[in-house]
């Protein structure tokens, strides 16, 4: 009877849950990263036509490349939060990491880095 209570108690706890979480994690990291890379980028060649065409106003385009690497940074933070939340097996090799807090990991970092994407376009996009 113990034998089937600890069965039950595990089953929603399947090795497989830490490798969703995990996912949560890497797409918080990749993703907003990915955003940050490709705001920078956009802004950074509106940076060199306005230092070609208007040298005196260089300074103010540089705001739109400073807030993009601030959304990377932000997605790191999120992912080593995520990362520090899932824990480790037990030493008797049962997982206490369920499927629904996995899911939220993964939701998690697919908010976040979505999130990253979306804002480094539109930042790069303002700051060209």
């Amino acid at each position: 009877m113990a034998e089937d209570n600890m069965d039950s108690s595990y089953g929603l706890c399947p090795s497989w849950a830490l490798s969703v979480g995990y996912l949560g994690v890497a797409s918080a990291a990749v993703l907003s990263n990915w955003g940050s890379a490709w705001g920078t980028w956009k802004a950074g060649v509106s940076l060199v036509n306005t230092g070609i065409r208007h040298p005196g106003s260089v300074m103010k385009n540089v705001i739109p490349i400073v807030m993009a690497g601030v959304i990377g940074i932000y997605g790191l933070i999120i992912a080593v939060i995520l990362a520090e939340s899932i824990p480790k097996p037990m030493d008797t090799r049962e997982n206490v990491y369920s499927i629904y807090t996995g899911m939220a990991h993964l939701c998690a970092g697919l908010c976040c880095g979505l999130s990253g994407l979306a804002a480094g376009g539109c930042i790069g996009i303002v700051g060209d």
